[in-house]
């Protein structure tokens, strides 16, 4: 897939947990995390040192773990009941640390918001072996003069920073901190056996598709659309013309609305990277008889978090992209996100910080007045559709086909 999809960025002070903690009666901790190859590196040097290694951004996060354990009750709060949540790279996070020995007692809960991408699916691991990760590491060292620990240690993080490669970072089994994949731990069922939220938005990739056409200064024409297939798939052509890859074209086909190639493609990256992996994500988690309560994020209308006072606007609506949610749950400002919700939209707010908070303070998202959310019991259980005024229950059956799921991203 092209590298643009790897663009990512955060920091804890972004997200003013303000309407959580106003609304829910909750103590929200936001945390800092290392990320790249300052995060992520494993070096035969460093690692034959004899301590932790490789998963530097997951230390980082148990570390906070530990004095949120150790600290929390100064503040009001209590040390045994903590959730972790976060979103997109967070979301996954969560995940990571739901299957790492070394979080065991850290919290209760879990929540991940659209952190399963493509986690959960036997054509793509993005988490790799400690060997893979040594030689990656070993390469990139040689790449800026470095050939043992002292060198890389009196390297300027900014030196690294510019040059780790574009497609990003994976996470690594050391074998301590992460013993297995993501989806191994969750099949056996050797992971943190906590309550989790687990779930994802209907257009998650249409964000992607927004951001690429910020970044190029163009959209995308019906023209381009069989390139940009191919592109999204890493097949060389068109026009040698790939079975698979004019396949792909043939279910997710255009019509004459100008803004189809771009709400297609979305649809595609939506239901490969976001959607189907994280059905798979839950159905691993209810089978291993984890409380699991899945979601799927559903306001179509949705106020952008590409703010045209700060993009210029776009060529299609981004509807219930991925990160939109976000903006239901904390105050964005500091990203320039300042939405004006309709009365049904802020009523979708307000059960949704209902919804999170419940789940922190009991494991269970359910409160009086709210629509019951059941837990999801895998093939015939039910998703929230978090759709405003009112969430309501969709059935899994109906999240599964309209994700083209079991009849086709989970078959090969």
């Amino acid at each position: 897939m092209d590298s643009w999809w790897r663009v990512c960025s955060g920091r804890g002070g972004q997200y003013d947990p303000t309407p959580l903690v106003e609304k829910g009666n909750v103590i929200v901790v936001t945390i800092n995390y290392r990320l790249g190859f300052l995060g992520f590196f494993a070096h035969p040097a460093l690692d034959a040192e004899g301590h932790l290694n490789a998963n530097y951004g997951l230390m980082d996060q148990q570390f906070a773990l530990g004095w949120v354990r150790r600290n929390i009750g100064r503040f009001g709060g209590d040390h045994k009941r903590v959730t972790i949540f976060g979103e997109s790279a967070g979301g996954e996070s969560v995940y990571l640390q739901l299957a790492s020995p070394l979080a065991t007692g850290l919290f209760q809960g879990a929540i991940s918001e659209s952190g399963a991408f493509l986690l959960f699916q036997d054509y793509f691991h993005s988490i790799v072996d400690l060997k893979t990760a040594e030689e990656a590491g070993t390469a990139f060292a040689t790449s800026i003069g470095c050939g043992d620990a002292q060198c890389l240690r009196k390297t300027p993080a900014s030196t690294i920073v510019e040059a780790q490669p574009a497609s990003g970072v994976a996470q690594i089994v050391d074998g301590t901190l992460l013993t297995q994949t993501l989806d191994s731990a969750f099949a056996s069922g050797q992971l943190n056996r906590v309550p989790v939220i687990s779930g994802s938005n209907h257009d998650e990739w249409r964000y992607f598709v927004a951001l690429n056409e910020v970044l190029s200064g163009s959209h995308l024409m019906a023209a381009d659309y069989p390139q940009a297939v191919y592109s999204f798939l890493s097949i060389p052509g068109p026009p040698s013309g790939n079975p698979f890859a004019d396949f792909v074209i043939s279910l997710y086909p255009l019509s004459a609305d100008p803004t189809s190639p771009s709400i297609e493609l979305g649809a595609l990256g939506t239901d490969i990277a976001f959607a189907c992996p994280g059905r798979n994500a839950s159905l691993l988690l209810s089978a291993a008889r984890v409380p699991t309560y899945a979601y799927e994020f559903n306001d179509k209308t949705a106020p952008s978090v590409f703010p045209p006072s700060f993009f210029p606007p776009l060529s299609f609506p981004t509807g219930d992209s991925h990160f939109v949610e976000v903006q239901y749950l904390f105050n964005l400002s500091a990203l320039h996100i300042t939405p004006t919700f309709t009365l049904d939209q802020q009523q979708l707010s307000n059960t949704m910080i209902g919804y999170w908070t419940q789940f922190a303070t009991t494991g269970n998202p359910n409160f009086e007045g709210a629509p019951n959310w059941p837990a999801y019991t895998g093939a015939g259980g039910q998703f929230q559709s978090l759709v405003a005024p009112a969430p309501g229950q969709e059935p899994d059956a109906t999240f599964d086909v309209a994700h083209k799921c079991s009849t086709f991203w989970n078959t090969f």
